[in-house]
């Protein structure tokens, strides 16, 4: 099982990654293993991490992490109504053939 890392955790190694390139005017590819290598992290995490810091500073082309969040919710909210629509669509059916069901006294 992968191991959780926290946001601070996750912004701090960024932030190296991005000092690093500064600093040291070194490609992004060597300052990702650097970085990675010190804090002990796999190089693609640290990677993945800058290129999500980037789409959400708007530096980069993608989904932010809370537009992401959002489509997450309202993906959620949609089978949950289907689901409800499918139950009352039986519900109906069930009590229209009630309906036409001769009354017996």
């Amino acid at each position: 099982m992968p191991r959780q890392y926290s946001p601070e955790f996750r912004q701090r190694a960024v932030r190296l990654v991005d000092s690093t390139m500064e600093a040291s005017e070194v490609s992004e590819f060597e300052a990702t293993k650097s970085v990675a290598g010190k804090l002990n992290v796999a190089e693609e995490s640290v990677r993945r991490w800058r290129r999500k810091a980037q789409v959400d500073a708007g530096q980069r082309p993608g989904t932010s992490s809370s537009e992401h969040a959002e489509i997450r919710k309202l993906k959620r909210e949609v089978a949950e109504l289907r689901r409800a629509n499918e139950i009352l669509k039986s519900a109906s059916a069930f009590f229209a053939a009630e309906l036409d069901r001769p009354a017996t006294k």
